[in-house]
């Protein structure tokens, strides 16, 4: 599953319990009628994908849905959903498009040696 958006928050790295699980999360606005803000997260290693990444920035991430139940002291069981990215990647935004027209540079089929239009 892929969700296309701009980063809107972008938080460090958690280290949580005794045996060093990491957690990374990122919140998505997704650009549609009734932009949804969704959050992601990053687990162990895939942490480090998010590096180089800043708010604003628009982004396509993979990422997979869990689920996983657990049973209270009272025997009632509960269920717990995560949406986890294993993969990020930038997509060209027009900034870095127009910048790389404005850098072209302007040519004139009138300088061209060649030309012999009668005008």
């Amino acid at each position: 599953m892929d969700l296309v958006g701009k980063i809107k928050i972008l938080n460090g790295t958690q280290t949580l319990g005794d045996n060093g699980f990491r957690k990374r999360e990122v919140v998505i606005t997704t650009e549609e009628q009734y932009p949804q803000h969704i959050l992601v997260e990053f687990i162990q290693d895939k942490c480090d994908l998010l590096n180089g990444y800043v708010v604003g920035q628009e982004v396509k991430i993979a990422l997979n849905l869990r689920g996983r139940e657990w049973v209270n002291p009272e025997g009632v069981s509960k269920y717990f959903n995560a949406i986890q990215g294993w993969r990020i990647e930038l997509i060209n935004s027009q900034e870095s498009t127009s910048n790389s027209l404005l850098e072209q540079e302007p040519s004139s089929f009138l300088d061209d040696p060649d030309n012999d239009l009668p005008f």
